[in-house]
């Protein structure tokens, strides 16, 4: 069986990682996605710590944490469409005026 501290290295390795993408990169797209790495990686933590401690806490809490990205994706998106459609660009450093 693999040990619980593997998981929690690859939770905070994707944490780490979806974070870089927000500060770096400046694509709307990318950095939403950058968002719903990191939510990944605190559901792999979650669950984990839920497995570990045999509750089921942790495993009712990511899934409440896939519909808060299911909703960011829905409203995120519609954002950007309409951003996009105004702008006609994806850079977030041009669409802070409007």
């Amino acid at each position: 069986m693999v040990p619980a501290s593997y998981y929690l290295i690859l939770g905070a390795v994707l944490f780490v990682l979806g974070a870089a993408g927000v500060l770096v990169r400046r694509n709307a797209l990318v950095m939403l996605m950058s968002v719903e790495l990191m939510l990944s990686a605190v559901s792999l933590t979650l669950v984990t710590y839920s497995r570990f401690l045999g509750q089921v806490d942790g495993q009712v809490f990511a899934l409440l944490v896939m519909a808060v990205a299911a909703a960011e994706v829905a409203v995120g998106l519609a954002v950007v469409v309409a951003l996009v459609r105004h702008k006609d660009t994806t850079d977030v450093d041009e669409m802070d005026s409007c």
